[in-house]
């Protein structure tokens, strides 16, 4: 029965740091779906038929893209079961402004995870050291979960191996910044664990995103910040935060813009440098200065 299938597939991924609520509800809604039909098996008509029953583009393409996941899992088990094309409702391609975090929210962020409960040991410097690394680095969650301890290099540098996008790169820290992940490090050696990566869970492994997730927005809440916000704040915006940041303190002359902007995108491992381009929509600062040199340039004169 496809119930049954749908339970232990649930339950296996919570077993390894998934949520998974409302992908659940789903699955166990596409099952009704599904045996209304008379399946046994996921069959590719029925995920369609049901996801195309979805009120909206994002909410189809997430209804297949969670019978797809689905589907993998028991086709390696047992062919009989089908697997729908991945991009038959392909997700929309708006993308939502980030949070820029005024640097006290920054600071008043960091210092409530110091007062997290201490349910592990070093939950507290995890989350602290964590929250401050992406902060101060604009590194991806999934950059800073995935460290390892020979990824600290000499010379106050992170090696950042094969990211999103298959691309290693190296990042130079602040002296700071280099100091107190060093701090961290000392005390993270002192566990007698054999995972050797950087941030551990309770359980004595690499964290994973979801549980980071739900950590930091009690974090946001026990910190006061945005708390009049419609959207609930990110552990994503802290990089998007350092991006548009550094953009602030760039010179608005063509020349110096170029350069900047070669240098952040490498720095943030983009693979194309329109994901930078678009930081700049992010604060009114950007876009004044933007502005001001553009009517500069339009009269003739040379960018402020």
């Amino acid at each position: 029965m496809l119930t049954g299938h749908i339970e232990r597939y649930v339950t296996l991924r919570q077993t390894l740091g998934f949520r998974l609520r409302d992908t659940a509800r789903q699955l166990r809604a596409f099952a009704l779906f599904a045996m209304a039909r008379g399946d046994t098996h996921i069959r590719t008509s029925t995920a369609v038929a049901w996801a195309a029953e979805a009120p909206s583009p994002n909410a189809r393409h997430v209804r297949l893209r969670d019978v797809v996941h689905l589907a993998r899992f028991l086709h390696a088990e047992d062919t009989a079961h089908e697997v729908p094309p991945s991009d038959l409702f392909p997700a929309p391609k708006v993308r939502p402004l980030p949070y820029i975090y005024p640097p006290e929210e920054v600071v008043r962020i960091v210092e409530a995870a110091s007062r997290l409960r201490r349910s592990y040991p070093l939950r507290r410097e995890v989350y602290t050291t964590l929250l401050g690394l992406i902060a101060a680095t604009g590194l991806r969650v999934s950059e800073a979960l995935d460290l390892r301890f020979d990824d600290r290099q000499p010379n106050n540098v992170l090696l950042i191996r094969r990211t999103k996008f298959g691309k290693s790169r190296l990042i130079p820290l602040h002296s700071t910044v280099a100091e107190v992940l060093d701090r961290y490090l000392d005390a993270r050696r002192g566990l007698a664990v054999t995972d050797d990566h950087v941030f551990l869970s309770a359980g004595n492994r690499r964290i994973a995103s979801s549980m980071v997730n739900y950590t930091f927005r009690r974090i946001v809440r026990l910190a006061g910040v945005a708390a009049g916000r419609a959207r609930p704040c990110r552990i994503h915006d802290l990089r998007h935060t350092f991006a548009t940041r550094s953009l602030e303190m760039c010179a608005t002359r063509r020349e110096a813009v170029s350069r900047h902007f070669i240098s952040l995108a490498t720095y943030m491992g983009h693979t194309d440098i329109v994901h930078t381009y678009w930081y700049l929509e992010a604060t009114p600062e950007l876009m004044t200065d933007i502005a001001m040199a553009a009517e500069a340039l339009m009269a003739g004169g040379n960018a402020p």
